[in-house]
């Protein structure tokens, strides 16, 4: 018979006689007699048809459970939402993106509180979900595993979602007729998984396997293949093991592990929604995780991983030669990641990654330390009279370090693409997105659109854009987001006017408008505060709570 403390929640809910009526609906679903003395693990799946990202997760939420089962416990289905950027960008629901992660983490919490669940595995499969998750388990703190759904395969020539994007602005430049952008448009998703490059879902994905929190192996897998399928039922049965040690995700997610995996990210290029999400994840977890952390990691941390978006490589190709496993033993040995780590497995990371074998001679994805793709980190943390509380930028150099350039500003993200499309967005020119924040979105959109108009006009190295919102994963070019404080708050950003001068340094992590300190108080007495752009629902809820980008734009 299993230990007690193995049933720690579900015991009250389930034995003794006055628990009869409880155990009479169990038995519906499926319980048998031997099945109340059993620790119940519920599987969080975040399975819909809605997006390629997750319309296969019910298979592999199923193997989770038969895992789970075969360990002996006893597990339970259960759903959580999830929603699709690639299908929102660049309209009204893209406002509900950022919300879909407290709503997540807000369900998982929900359910496995109400059910008395012992144990849990969340499985995610597109970025805000992946963060959801992990918040959802930090404030359960129950022995867990999170599972990554894996990535989507190459679209023909090479494609991805991406290509669909910068096919639209490259249409608008009168690069490409209507034919090609709608072969693009049918080719470029060719079934399950997540978005190919190192965008946000698989720079999360690889956050959390460097964080402890899944299994080794599980954010370099395919979305179809018999590795990911294996890795869903090995996390089943390896909360049981959880369980059985005692070992909760507050014993994983300490500070070294946050620092492992910002070193991870930085190292793979990722996306600048990691610094968001990350930020956030640490609060809920109770660890103390700032901006200043991005950049002081940064400095000793160099990007070695030629992968898209700025890059050539998709996260597949990276699958076929090891996925990020050798990266981190390379990191280790350098003395770049923190190996006493405890992470699901029981074991440390050093542990893990001890029968690593290297990535093979003749890879060209995975740069040596001696020809790194960057000697520092892409992200860089900006401060400055436009930012005072910070920004988040991704400079790879491609771009350049510097820019200064005149003001054009856009109220919407709307607004500002029709502009790039309709060619009056010109070289020179920094396009300042605002009251896209947080709360002045309300939901902090993507400016994915935008971004990649740009670039499918080649003006990618020509013009920068700003916004108190973010970017996708996919997004490259000179951007600068997370401006704080918003607009809406009545940060700098809400003073920016038509043709001021904006300078731009990742070199020394500046962003400064060429305005005097009189002139922007006398702007700023003169600024009204918007009104709010919703009055009931989730949005108006979530404008309400949210706190600032700087701090993870946390609800909680």
């Amino acid at each position: 018979m299993p230990q007690e403390k193995n049933r720690r929640y579900s015991s009250p809910v389930v034995d003794g006689i006055g628990k009869s009526a409880s155990r009479a609906m169990l038995r519906a679903v499926g319980f048998k007699d031997e099945d109340f003395q059993k620790p119940q693990v519920g599987i969080a799946s975040t399975w819909s048809n809605l997006t390629p990202c997750n319309m296969h997760i019910n298979r592999l939420a199923e193997e989770s459970a038969a895992g789970a089962d075969e360990a002996g416990g006893k597990s339970l289905i259960f759903n959580t939402i999830t929603v699709s950027d690639g299908i929102a960008n660049g309209t009204e629901g893209m406002k509900y993106s950022l919300v879909s992660r407290e709503v997540i983490a807000d369900s998982i919490e929900t359910v496995a509180g109400c059910e008395g669940f012992d144990g849990l595995v969340a499985i995610g499969g597109c970025d805000k979900n992946m963060p959801g998750c992990i918040m959802g388990l930090a404030r359960l703190n129950r022995p867990s595993v999170f599972v990554y759904g894996g990535t989507i395969l190459p679209g023909e020539n090479h494609t991805d979602i991406i290509s669909v994007f910068e096919a639209v602005g490259a249409h608008a430049q009168g690069k490409m007729d209507l034919i090609e952008v709608k072969r693009i448009e049918e080719t470029a998703i060719p079934g399950p998984g997540s978005c190919g490059g190192m965008y946000t879902a698989n720079t999360m994905a690889s956050a959390i396997e460097a964080l402890g929190m899944s299994l080794p192996g599980s954010s370099a897998q395919n979305a179809v293949s018999d590795s990911k399928l294996e890795d869903c039922r090995e996390a089943g049965a390896a909360v049981l093991q959880l369980l059985e040690k005692d070992i909760k995700p507050s014993d994983i997610m300490t500070r070294k592990a946050f620092e492992n995996a910002i070193t991870v990210v930085i190292t793979l290029g990722g996306s600048t929604n990691a610094v968001l999400h990350l930020l956030a994840m640490a609060n809920t977890v109770g660890v103390d995780l700032s901006l200043e952390d991005f950049t002081e990691i940064g400095k000793r941390v160099p990007v070695l991983a030629d992968l898209r978006p700025s890059g050539h490589y998709m996260m597949s190709e990276l699958v076929a030669i090891g996925g990020i496993q050798p990266l981190m033993k390379m990191l280790l040995e350098r003395g770049l990641l923190q190996g006493d780590c405890l992470t699901v497995t029981g074991k440390t990371l050093a542990e893990n990654l001890a029968e690593v074998a290297p990535y093979p001679e003749e890879q060209s994805i995975i740069h040596a330390f001696d020809n790194p793709i960057k000697a520092d980190s892409h992200l860089r943390i900006l401060y400055g009279n436009l930012a005072p509380t910070g920004a988040v930028a991704k400079i790879t150099g491609k771009e350049g370090t510097h820019f200064t350039g005149r003001a054009r500003v856009f109220h919407s993200e709307e607004e500002a693409q029709e502009k790039i499309l309709d060619g009056q967005v010109v070289a020179g020119d920094v396009l300042v997105i605002r009251y896209e924040g947080p709360k002045g979105g309300p939901g902090m959109r993507e400016m994915l659109s935008p971004t990649s108009a740009i670039m499918g006009r080649g003006l990618g190295s020509e013009v920068a854009l700003i916004t108190d919102g973010r970017f996708s994963g996919g997004s490259h070019g000179f951007v600068v987001g997370h401006i704080t404080p918003e607009a809406a708050e009545g940060g700098p950003i809400a003073l920016v006017e038509e043709g001021d001068t904006i300078t731009i340094d990742a070199v020394n992590n500046r962003i400064e408008l060429e305005v005097s300190e009189q002139e922007l108080e006398r702007r700023l007495q003169a600024w009204q505060p918007p009104q709010p752009k919703y009055t009931r629902g989730v949005l108006a809820k979530y404008a309400r709570l949210v706190g600032s980008a700087s701090k993870g734009a946390l609800t909680d």
